[in-house]
């Protein structure tokens, strides 16, 4: 119910983006494949539904006061897009190392961009100490129940879309993306199977479900998804509703990138 409401608040804001047959992919597997191509979804990611499903419930004093983010990539672009389109001013805080043309486009939307730090972790403490001294309020990429109900708006369009779906295959990185997507799917078909997708150098949901020591590190072409932990508040939709998580090398990533666009 959470997710059907940040959807229906939110379907004026975002696209319903198509949820395709892949000749390439289902020929690849023997399966029929459908992708979802949230690419095409404004500022090209998936992270704007969060965004927006967070800021349609602020007060009208938090708007005024305005709203901060740390992020390296596309949240960043998620919140200052619509913030900008509300009207709420957005501070977004990012590392010190993050590309020229992230940060362009982060401040093209409308926000005002610090840089705070050498990792994630140091933005965030930055944002966060921020936000209490400044009275903003904090919108976090996944450790967040309106933001996490925003990102499973996205398994109701591809159920919509294909209502025969059997399997879910969502990439995780913080775990936002498929703990919305495993409550909406497993209440509407709760025989659906929804697995996890991580890169094996940041393999953070795959060793925390199964108890592992947290180990992770290198280059990866999957950027947006070297998350080192995952959120406390999505972690317990993990433990209830995802069926496995699966760990791809490098090489295979990039094989498959191509492959998805055939």
């Amino acid at each position: 119910d959470t997710v059907k409401r940040a959807a229906a608040r939110i379907k004026d804001d975002v696209v319903h983006t198509p949820t395709l047959f892949s000749e390439a992919l289902s020929r690849a597997t023997g399966a029929k494949v459908f992708v979802k191509y949230e690419n095409m979804q404004h500022t090209g990611a998936f992270k704007a539904r969060g965004a927006i499903a967070k800021l349609t419930t602020l007060t009208d004093a938090q708007k005024k006061a305005g709203v901060i983010a740390m992020s390296a990539g596309n949240h960043a672009q998620g919140v200052a897009f619509h913030a900008g389109r509300l009207g709420i001013p957005a501070t977004i805080v990012m590392p010190k190392g993050t590309p020229f043309i992230k940060i362009r486009k982060t401040r093209d939307y409308g926000a005002t961009v610090l840089l705070e730090g050498e990792t994630l972790v140091d933005a965030a403490n930055a944002a966060t100490k921020r936000a209490e001294e400044q009275g903003l309020t904090f919108v976090h990429p996944y450790d967040d129940d309106e933001v996490i109900a925003g990102q499973g708006s996205a398994a109701l369009e591809m159920l919509s879309d294909v209502p025969s779906l059997e399997v879910l295959v969502i990439p995780v990185g913080g775990g936002g993306l498929i703990a919305g997507c495993a409550v909406a799917a497993k209440a509407l078909r709760p025989g659906i199977e929804v697995i996890g997708s991580e890169t094996a150098l940041f393999p953070a949901l795959y060793q925390k479900l199964r108890g592992l020591e947290a180990k992770h590190g290198g280059a990866t072409i999957a950027d947006g998804i070297a998350v080192k932990t995952i959120g406390k508040i999505p972690f317990p939709i993990h433990q209830a509703l995802v069926d496995d998580v699966i760990l791809l090398a490098e090489p295979e990533i990039e094989q498959e990138i191509g492959r998805a666009h055939v």
